[in-house]
Order: structure tokens, then sequence, then C-alpha cells
């Protein structure tokens, strides 16, 4: 005979485990709507709300071992033979659980598959049981060691026979029970129990008869459940409390006495005490005093706490109440003089408390804006760093026990004159009174002479950088054009005088790094072929501060270079030849 896989055990345990969780999601809104039933006519599982004391079942069994046994045999002369055990489909299995609480007990079971192909096998154990009770359905899992009774494999009777053997037993495994709606729910039905086993058994060392195996068996099994007892739990401790008198003044004492029933008279009795709004409460009885000397006015509340474990119901808190009554408030009115002070000025500031019960008054100030000092009934308010406008003076005032009273003035601060605007700051200014042929073909030329001007505005921008620069482009007026290239080609004078402000903004920008949004380019009327240079501060304004310029359309212009003026004189010198039909 050949070996099975190991794989077929797997299979079978996954089997069990998927009929199971169907099982459970098939019944959940039964046992949902059973429950809901059952709340409302007042019927409960086993006749009350508890978990059965003890769980007994009966049930069909399959079992699937897996194990091989290797004998020695005269009839085959080539070699040990081996030999596996067969799934055994007839079984019968029996528990009996005993529960502690509603969660864990002891469990004694035992199960019969005596009528398997080649095998046969009959185990007892004893264990523990683990339960979680939920609405019409409990999940359990289980361990458990004890002993098997194991017979086979078998064959033929001339090769080899294994008499049933004891040997020792472990089991783990769970399922899952559904509650039967009726008879009290006194029976559930056992949807499954998939088990893992572990079997060892020595046949001895006999041919024919002798070897040893290691079983590995799913087991499969359903039936009914019957349910005896229920765990009742005791009633919990219940505990209340009284305050009295539960009004009183500071420094008079309040007494809490408190009550526990539903005590268990075989446990020890713990009491403790905590108190609300910073109130220290002593005592181990289940009485306690407390001073209110110290205390402020105000409603306190002191809870009791009694426990006899750590489990639910073996403990309980109950709360009382008591108010400390307030004495009558001190008043306070408060002025200052003068009402209104230059910067940096002071005002007296007098305070007049009254405490009905003549009780010591002490005296605090504070101040929205400036310093305030003084602990008496008068106080200094010093505007020094202050802004204008008012300062809100607060007048306080304190009893012995605590209890406040405020007022409060006002001192104006008077507004200091505003600073002058910011101005239009003249820089430098460049000329263009370059040589002859510079003032003929390239009149708007940034040349080197420049340069010490252009550093200096450049230098300012750096040093100042929300400021604005504002170039203006001026041009002395223009010869009158006598050739036809002059009169198609020569600038104006307002031409030259943009041109003039663009090719300075493209030498600030490109060689000296300033932000071309940052400087404007206007045109002037001052005359001169020069560009004079600006610097606007932030907040100033140019056009007040300098009239009479115009802005320039930069779309209309490009930045010429800064190339020398030779190579385009001769060849507008050449052009000029040519066209008179002349060389030079």
């Amino acid at each position: 005979m050949h070996s099975r896989p190991l794989g077929k055990l797997g299979r079978i345990l996954l089997a069990g485990c998927a009929l199971g969780l169907g099982a459970s999601v098939a019944l959940a809104q039964s046992s949902s709507s059973s429950a809901g039933s059952t709340a409302s006519t007042g019927s409960t599982a086993k006749g009350d709300s508890s978990p059965s004391r003890m769980d007994v079942f009966l049930g069909y069994s399959y079992l699937a071992p897996h194990g091989t046994v290797t004998t020695t045999t005269p009839v085959i002369t080539t070699g040990p033979f081996s030999d596996s055990y067969s799934s055994i489909n007839e079984g019968a299995i029996g528990s009996s659980a005993y529960y502690f609480n509603q969660y864990v007990g002891g469990q004694v079971e035992y199960a019969n598959h005596p009528s398997g192909s080649n095998d046969g096998a009959s185990d007892f154990g004893l264990g523990m049981i683990f339960r979680y009770p939920a609405s019409g359905m409990t999940p359990f899992a289980h361990a458990l060691a004890g002993a098997v009774r194991l017979g086979g494999p078998n064959s033929p009777p001339d090769l080899v026979w294994h008499g049933y053997t004891w040997g020792p037993a472990l089991t783990v495994g769970g399922g899952l029970d559904y509650e039967l709606p009726f008879a009290n729910q006194r029976f559930a039905l056992r949807l499954f129990q998939a088990d893992y086993q572990y079997y060892h058994v020595d046949f001895g060392p006999a041919p024919q008869t002798g070897g040893r195996a290691n079983v590995s068996s799913a087991r499969l099994s359903a039936g009914l459940v019957m349910h005896f007892g229920s765990i009742v739990p005791p009633p919990p401790v219940e505990y209340s409390c009284t305050a009295s008198p539960d009004s009183v003044y500071p420094g008079e004492q309040v007494t809490v006495t408190c009550t526990a029933t539903n005590l268990n008279p075989k446990k020890k009795t713990t009491y403790s005490w905590s108190g609300s709004q910073g109130l220290t409460v002593s005592g181990t009885n289940s009485s306690t005093t407390i001073d209110t000397t110290n205390l402020q006015p105000g409603d306190y509340t002191v809870t009791g706490h009694v426990t006899q474990g750590p489990k639910p119901g073996q403990s309980a808190d109950a709360t009382t109440h008591f108010t400390v009554k307030q004495f009558e408030p001190p008043t306070v009115s408060c002025t200052a003089d003068p009402t209104t002070v230059q910067p940096g000025g002071t005002s007296t500031i007098t305070a007049t408390g009254v405490s009905p019960q003549n009780l010591p008054l002490t005296y605090s100030y504070s101040a929205s804006a400036g310093s305030i000092s003084g602990t008496s009934n008068t106080a200094t308010l010093a505007t020094t760093g202050a802004p204008s406008g008012t300062i809100t003076v607060t007048c306080n005032v304190q009893d012995k026990v605590g209890q406040t009273a405020s007022s409060t003035t006002t001192v104006d601060v008077e507004a200091p004159p505003p600073p002058p605007a910011p101005k239009t700051q003249t820089l430098c200014s460049i000329t263009f009174n370059h040589d002859k042929r510079a003032r003929a073909y390239n009149p708007t030329r940034v040349n080197n002479e420049a340069k010490a001007c252009l550093d200096d505005v450049a230098l300012n921008a750096q040093q100042k950088p929300d400021a604005t620069v504002v170039l203006v482009g001026n041009s002395a007026p223009t010869k009158t054009p006598k050739t036809r290239w002059e009169r198609e080609h020569w600038p104006t004078a307002e031409k030259q005088a943009a041109q003039r402000a663009v090719n300075t903004k493209a030498y600030l920008v490109t060689e000296k790094g300033i932000d071309a949004s940052r400087i404007q380019v206007r045109t002037g009327t001052s005359g001169q072929n020069e560009v004079d240079d600006y610097l606007v501060p932030a907040g100033a304004n140019f056009d007040n501060d300098v009239p009479g310029t115009t802005a320039v359309d930069e779309s209309l212009y490009k930045a010429q270079p800064r190339n020398p003026v030779h190579h385009h004189y001769r060849h507008h010198h050449h052009h000029k030849a040519a066209a008179s039909g002349t060389t030079k």
C-alpha cells in the first residue's frame, strides 16, 4: 500500500472550518431575530440570561488518520513492509464539560471509530475548554490529553496484523454551537467540531505484528448539545452616600456617610474617597469628615468607592454634593488722573475698595499697554513704549478668603505727529555729448564714461531693495535731416530720449543685476542729451516730486549694444559715396 499525501489532512480541516464559517453566516440573521424576539417577550436562554454550568455533547464523528507503520515480514524478503491508515467514516463521540465561569471549564471526551477498512481507533481525553457565549451562537476551543486504543493498519493475515494497542493521544480543536429556539434553549446544535489529534502507539518488535505508529489525524464531528444548570452571578454591590449638612460657610465641617448593600460577608471590604475641584477626601471607612476652611465657595462633589474584588459587580461608586457658601464680595472703583497724556507720560490710578465684612483687602493692577506699578490703593501708569490710543487699566481687590472684585478706567495716549512722507532722491546724470561720429551715428549709446554714475545707481538700488529706480531720458533738439537716408532713419529728439533711457536700463539689468521690474523709464524736457537717475523710496510719489515726465512704451524700443560706432560710420559713409557715384 502507498502513503497518502499529507495535504489530505489539511483539506479535511479546511473543509470543516469552511462548513462552520458558512453555517455561522447563514444563521447569523436567524440568531439575531431570535434574540430580539426573546428580549421582547421576556423569555431568555435556558430560562434566564446566564450561560450553562454543564454541557453534554453526543454526536457523529469522522476520523481521517495519516500515518504509516513499517513492519518486517518473512513473506517479503526484499525489505520491511509499510502500510498506511485509512479514513474511518463511521464513528461516535461524546463529551461532558463543566464550566467554572461563563468562559472557562474542564472537559472529558470519548470517541470511538471501530470500523475502518484496515484500522480502528477509540480515544479519550481530559483537558480545558474555552467558550464565548453570544446571542444564539457559542464558539469554543479545547485542548485535551489522554490515550488512544489503536488497531491497524492490517493487511491480509499472511502479511501483517496490528492488534489494538494503547498509546498517548493529544487533541486540539474547536467548533461552533447554535442554540435551538425551543425548550427554553436547553438544547444546541453543534454545527461542527474540528480537531487535530496526534497518536503514538508502539506495537512492539515482533515481525508481522510489530512497529511504531506516529499518527496525525483530522476529526470532524457534529451532533446535539444538552445544557444543564446555569452560572448565575451574585447581585452587584450597591452604594449610596449623603452629606450633612449639605450647605456650609468656609470653616464648617461636612460629614459624608455611605451605605453599601449586597456585600459578600466572606470577602474583605475596602473603602476609599475622592473629591472634585481639587478637594482632598481621606478615610478608610464608610464615613468621613471634610474640613472646609481652605475651600473656595462653590459646589463640591464627593465620591465614595467600595470594592470587594476586581470582578464586575464587586465594586461600586456613589456621589453626594455639598455647597460652600460665599461671603459677600468686596467692591472697588477705579479712577485715573490725568485721563489724557502725551506719549511717555504717566497717570496716577486710584482704587477705592470696600468689604461688607470689613475684611482686609489687597490691591493689584493690570494695564492693556505700558506698565503699571503699585500694591496699595494707588498705582502709577507709565506709557513709555505704548502705542497711541486708549489704555485700559484694571483695578483688582481681594479679601482674605479669596473673593475678588474688579473695575476699570481708561487713559488716552495722544498720537505723535506723523513722520514726513518719503521723497524721491535725485542721484546722478549721464551725458551723451560724445565725439562727432557718435553724435552723428549713435547718439544714444551708453559708453564707459557713464559707468561710474550707473554703478552708484546700482549700489543705491541694492541698499534699498524696496525702492524703485526711475530713468528719465532727455534730448537736445536734433538737426534738420538733409539726405534721404537721414530723413528715413534719423530718430527724432523724443525717440532719442526714450532710447537713451532704455539703453541705460539695459546696462543696469544686464551688467549690474538689478531686477527689471524695479526700473521705470521715462522721457523729460530738460533739452540736454542726458539721462537723469532717481531713486524712489517706498511710499514716495515720483510724479509729485518730479513733474513733467512721460512714461516710455518699452515695447517700441529695443536696447542697443554698447559697441563702438566706427563700423557703423564706415558703412554709412560708403553708402553715401556709392549713392553719389564717388569712392574714397
